[in-house]
């Protein structure tokens, strides 16, 4: 998907500041009515929302097509208001990314569709390899692109909850996906926070960026795999892709290391990097141009100097676990080895309790968190850095159980 909605995804890497809102319980408003009835609250609602979409140029046969039997669907409130108890474990993550099976069925994919590909690199600058990392990771090649109906999930999302603002934005995008008359409105289906087809884009990324790149007068994301990746292509290279540019680099940080320089707001020069002894994995020189390091599993786990492409892709989806992904998804597709240090795999998440704990802990200790929500976030890894920093710790802002444990002392 494009997915700037950080599902659950964002949640696991936690690199997003802002602080989640658990909002009302949506299930305190859905139909009261009995089975076959309506819900008066949110007819009401709907009512109200179509002189919106009308005064925005929606028509009338438009909206009425698109929101005929709509009612706000139980499944997509759940998954709204879930928050994991835990959160995944990058290596994990990257591991069920970068299956066996993934790579297979990319390199078959680059394969069949080369002279497509071949022209969509040349048209937007975006590597073929990237756009293909991108189309297995968002829907499996076109294998999971969800079934819900676009217009109900959007407008139960925009009827009651904690993204009531995104959902009336992204319904009244798709309901103008409509009236341009890309897609039948029977045939807008996507996830359940509205992200559609092969590269599972939300309405409004598909009104600014989606292209036809078949040329049959259609931006077709669902069942046209040249639209789907062009669109994608489009995206990035509008995002600041640089062509035939770096996304980065696995790297070896000498003894001694300074891990606070560990920041996704810092960037150096790889001749400043390499003045600090750092260098490549297997010794060899630094790619050139600015870099910025990543530690994604802290000092413990594998470090990477990423570059411009990397963050480019982080438009797409803002988690660099994400990116992560992506880049070495591509990587494998070219033909070249994944990562080379051991992650530290014995170390366990800390859960939603856990993660509150050290933030107000933190607080209390003086290293203002901005909040206590469970997400680690910009301003949590900045007042961990601080602490560990007073403590002699590595600060490498990354939470741990031994972590925990030491603030708790």
């Amino acid at each position: 998907m494009f997915r700037i909605i950080v599902v659950l995804m964002a949640v696991l890497t936690a690199h997003l500041g802002a602080c989640a809102q658990t909002g009302v319980a949506a299930e305190s408003r859905l139909p009261k009515a009995p089975p076959g009835q309506a819900d008066p609250a949110f007819q009401a609602w709907l009512a109200a929302f179509r002189v919106e979409a009308l005064s925005q140029g929606v028509s009338a046969r438009t909206f009425d097509g698109a929101m005929r039997g709509v009612v706000p669907d139980v499944q997509v409130v759940t998954a709204n208001n879930n928050q994991p108890e835990f959160v995944r474990p990058v290596w994990d993550y990257l591991s069920s990314a970068i299956s066996d099976t993934r790579v297979v069925n990319g390199r078959n994919m680059l394969s069949q569709h080369r002279a497509t590909l071949a022209r969509l690199e040349e048209t937007y600058g975006v590597d073929r390899h990237v756009l293909v990392a991108i189309w297995g990771l968002e829907s499996g090649y076109g294998a999971f692109m969800g079934t819900h109906r676009v217009t109900q999930a959007l407008a139960t999302l925009a009827y009651s909850g904690r993204r009531t603002a995104f959902g009336r934005e992204q319904l009244l995008a798709a309901l103008k996906i409509l009236e341009r008359g890309d897609i039948p409105a029977d045939q807008m289906t996507g996830s359940w926070a509205g992200a559609m087809g092969h590269t599972q884009f939300i309405p409004t990324t598909f009104n600014a960026f989606a292209v036809d790149a078949d040329g049959d007068g259609k931006r077709d994301i669902w069942h046209s795999i040249p639209d789907a990746l062009g669109s994608a292509g489009n995206y990035l290279g509008q995002s600041g892709w640089e062509k035939g540019g770096s996304w980065g680099q696995e790297v070896k940080l000498p003894d001694g290391f300074n891990y606070a320089l560990a920041d996704m707001s810092l960037s150096k020069a790889h001749s400043d990097w390499a003045a600090l002894g750092v260098k490549g994995i297997k010794g060899e020189a630094l790619n050139e141009g600015r870099s910025t390091l990543l530690l994604p599993a802290g000092y413990m786990g594998p470090a990477f100097l990423v570059q411009q492409n990397f963050r480019t892709v982080l438009r797409y989806n803002n988690a660099t676990s994400y990116s992560l992904a992506v880049n070495l998804l591509a990587d494998e597709l070219r033909g070249r080895r994944g990562v080379v240090a051991a992650w530290p795999e014995d170390e366990q998440p800390l859960n939603a309790a856990a993660r509150q704990e050290m933030q107000r802990l933190l607080t209390e200790k003086g290293y203002d968190t901005k909040g206590v929500d469970g997400i680690i976030g910009a301003n949590t890894r900045d007042a961990l850095r601080a602490w560990q920093v007073s403590v002699g710790l590595p600060a490498d802002g990354y939470p741990t159980s031994g972590v925990l444990a030491r603030l708790r002392r």
